[in-house]
């Protein structure tokens, strides 16, 4: 059984080796490797682990759960730039925002109700305007949370328009059922990133695009991704509780 402190060791030879993948994606690419941001998905991890990667000079940290985002950023150096990523069930908004000030993007806003409800608490805690990506289902599933490619300009356009206290900074997409997505998946979302810009009279350049996770973020970056999530590869196999 490995040890904690061999897990943190081992957390931060990986993650070093994931920076350098990406720098070598971006440069592929034709992309500044400062063009992509990456966001270690610490889910089911331990603070201590999260610790020594900030201890290493990494600043971006993702979680999927609110009840696990809101217990460990109080307990964390306050320059983290907080990522909450997935569907945030619309009761949930006062919680994530007040219990995490420095939450710097809520990837992604799935409906225009939540979107609604975290523009209210915005407001109403008084906080900088929050930077928000539209989750687009570029796979078709179900299972997925995400509006449909044909739905992204309009909720795009409500963010945009209709949420003074929320910024407009992109979009994002969830992997295939594996974690890993084929190119088709990057493209639709490049393309609905084209149809967004032209209906916002954005510069695509203004228009994040997160995409790609540790089984296809070079691939993601290859394809246009300037916001990576990468959670097992850096920290190792998610644990789960176990069941009774």
């Amino acid at each position: 059984m490995t040890s904690p402190v061999m897990a943190e060791a081992a957390a931060v030879l990986a993650f070093r080796s994931v920076m350098l993948r990406v720098q070598q994606a971006a440069e592929r690419s034709g992309t500044k490797p400062d063009r992509v941001r990456v966001v270690a998905v610490s889910k089911t991890k331990p603070i201590s682990m999260i610790r020594q990667l900030y201890d290493a000079g990494h600043r971006v940290f993702g979680e999927n759960y609110v009840q696990e985002i809101v217990e460990k950023a109080p307990q964390l150096p306050q320059d983290i730039q907080w990522h909450f990523i997935g569907h945030l069930q619309s009761n949930k908004a006062k919680t994530l925002l007040s219990g995490v000030p420095n939450l710097a993007m809520v990837e992604g806003v799935d409906n225009q109700k939540v979107a609604n409800n975290l523009d209210r608490m915005v407001s109403n805690l008084g906080r900088n305007r929050l930077r928000v990506l539209v989750q687009v289902n570029t796979s078709g599933e179900e299972s997925k949370s995400g509006v449909d490619p044909s739905d992204c300009v309009d909720l795009a356009k409500h963010v945009k328009l209709s949420c003074p206290n929320l910024e407009f900074s992109g979009l994002m997409t969830i992997g295939m059922p594996d974690y890993t997505s084929t190119p088709q998946n990057f493209w639709t979302l490049s393309n609905c990133r084209t149809e967004v810009c032209k209906a916002l009279e954005m510069d695509e350049e203004q228009c994040e695009l997160s995409m790609g996770m540790s089984g296809d973020f070079e691939l993601a970056i290859e394809s246009g991704s300037t916001n990576v999530r990468v959670g097992s590869t850096i920290f190792g196999p998610r644990e789960y509780a176990k069941k009774q």
